[in-house]
């Protein structure tokens, strides 16, 4: 590449799951930031450069992730990075960019991703301890106090496990089973067993992601157990989750970003026209139902363009700078006001709470 074309280009990396066990995490990630970025480029680019995406897929595997990462900022020499579709691959990544001071966008889920605060490290997902939070709330609505934990022991299930335990009693819940299932385990009756026959149980909570959750769901109609109310995370909110679970998700309900019920939204809602329009774009393209995980990446990908602009750069600290400062930015996952104290900047009332019904998304109004 000669100096005059690197000159007009602003590059830009992204380590995804495109393939393994958190492809349908990935997988709509790598097709939304391929979408837009040819689009933004069609259009003129962004401060007079046109965006260079570089892609790699690490399946899942913490090891190959860390490796991209260092391919991007010594090989590629990216200015900036939006990625890392799970917990356990941005974890392995943080330090590579940290070191080298580029700006990292994580589209993972954890708390720890940004807690504590990191110079250079960002995400767009609601965090694990916001979901338990939410469904706090509402089962606090209910009056449903005694629950059951049963999570799954990848880094995201074990992760949002300990957050749920420490934020109950905030909430006055009384966990009084927990379970764990590897990532692996294809049937988890045993443990939905021991919870069935727990005295007091008046609602289950599900940490986890990808096939765990929907076995556990199958599971737990199975054996009857359907009358007691099962919550899962944001880690699911998928249509994959739906069909992987089938008619056993009927009544299952989760927290997640208002993208899956964009067209249920009020007209005044001001992330409705974000979220129906990017729901239209995507599904046009994929060919499949859209998933927050792309919505994820949406964000994180129009929040680093947005600080490429203010910045008017592709330096990377001035980017960080930027992203640092963004402020009233209307998403899928909701409305990112960011500061030195917090890389995430979305609270609580980011999250809806939705009821699966008919093998649809359904919104649950607030008491209820």
């Amino acid at each position: 590449m000669g100096p005059a074309r690197a000159a007009d280009t602003v590059k830009v990396g992204a380590v995804l799951s495109i393939s393994g066990p958190a492809s349908f995490l990935g997988d709509p990630e790598d097709k939304t930031l391929k979408m837009y970025v040819d689009r933004i480029n069609a259009a003129g680019g962004v401060a007079g450069k046109k965006i260079e995406l570089i892609v790699y897929d690490d399946g899942g595997d913490a090891s190959k992730a860390r490796t991209f990462a260092t391919r991007l900022v010594e090989d590629d020499k990216v200015s900036a990075m939006v990625g890392g579709s799970t917990t356990g691959t941005t974890m392995a990544m943080i330090p590579v960019f940290e070191e080298a001071k580029v700006p990292f966008i994580s589209l993972a889920g954890a708390i720890e991703v940004v807690d504590p605060v990191r110079k250079y490290v960002f995400k767009t997902p609601h965090t694990d301890k916001m979901a338990c939070e939410k469904i706090f709330e509402n089962l606090k609505q209910r009056s449903l106090l005694k629950i059951a934990v049963i999570s799954g022991t990848d880094g995201f299930g074990t992760s949002m496990r300990v957050q749920c335990l420490k934020v109950a009693g905030t909430y006055g819940i009384q966990i009084v089973a927990d379970e764990t299932y590897g990532p692996r385990d294809t049937d988890m009756t045993a443990q939905l067993t021991k919870i069935k026959n727990t005295a007091g149980v008046q609602a289950v909570i599900n940490p986890g992601f990808g096939q765990g959750p929907a076995i556990v769901t199958r599971n737990y109609a199975q054996l009857g157990m359907s009358a007691t109310p099962l919550y899962q995370s944001h880690g699911v909110a998928s249509k994959s989750f739906i069909e992987l679970a089938g008619p056993a998700a009927d009544g299952v309900r989760l927290p997640a970003a208002a993208l899956l019920v964009g067209d249920k939204l009020p007209d005044s809602d001001p992330q409705k026209k974000i979220v129906v329009d990017y729901k239209q774009t995507y599904e046009a393209s994929a060919k499949q139902p859209v998933s927050t995980f792309g919505g994820h990446a949406y964000d994180g990908l129009f929040i680093l363009v947005d600080a490429i602009k203010r910045a008017n750069s592709a330096d990377s600290d001035k980017i960080r700078d930027e992203i640092e400062k963004t402020k009233g930015f209307v998403g899928t996952g909701g409305i990112v006001t960011m500061s030195p104290t917090d890389h995430l900047g979305l609270d609580l009332t980011a999250f809806r709470m939705l009821e699966i019904k008919g093998g649809d998304w359904t919104l649950i109004q607030s008491g209820s």
